[in-house]
């Protein structure tokens, strides 16, 4: 059973370790777990590895956050994998720092990555694992605040938050995405 883990982000020096850029770095943790090495492909960059009895790809799609949905469209095609089989790793503005929610479909709450995908794939019935990255942020202020470094006292919390939020991938992919929501969501 193959499973396509998408963490959403942007490429480019300039954006690496800003608030924007976690689904890149929840997938950069999955692969050291694995000891998996990301190689260029279609859109994006990918590793796979095993997890026991399931195959895990990992993209980060190259196309931009905004076309985000481009990559996974193709990947989910190329691979004929069914949407249960999609994991889509975002950055949250509406939850705290660290915090996690895995869902199984929903709105795009405003995030252009999560609108893009659904508008490729034609719904939103797809799973995302939500992490936060707060909303410390004055009016106005959204889009320099999502391209903005972590602050020290989150960078510094940032590898215990990291391997929660790749045990939760590993758990939707191990145990279904209910077992998941329920071990994993508030923690």
């Amino acid at each position: 059973m193959k499973y396509l883990i998408v963490g959403l982000g942007n490429p480019g020096g300039e954006y690496a370790g800003t608030r924007h850029n976690i689904g890149f770095m929840v997938a950069d943790k999955l692969a050291a777990d694995a000891g998996a090495v990301f190689e260029s492909c279609r859109y994006g960059d990918m590793c796979r590895f095993r997890l026991k009895n399931k195959q895990l790809m990992v993209l980060k799609p190259s196309t931009f956050m905004n076309l985000s949905g481009v990559a996974v469209r193709y990947w989910m095609n190329k691979e004929k994998l069914p949407l249960d089989h999609l994991l889509v790793v975002v950055d949250d503005l509406a939850l705290p720092f660290g915090a996690i929610r895995l869902r199984g479909s929903g709105s795009d709450a405003g995030h252009n990555g999560l609108k893009n995908i659904a508008l490729e794939l034609g719904n939103t019935n797809y799973s995302r694992l939500r992490f936060g990255i707060g909303s410390d942020f004055p009016k106005g202020g959204q889009v320099d605040y999502v391209l903005s470094c972590f602050a020290d006292a989150e960078r510094e919390l940032m590898p215990q938050r990291l391997e929660v939020a790749a045990d939760a991938v590993k758990g939707f992919c191990l145990s279904g995405l209910s077992w998941a929501m329920n071990h994993f969501n508030n923690k």
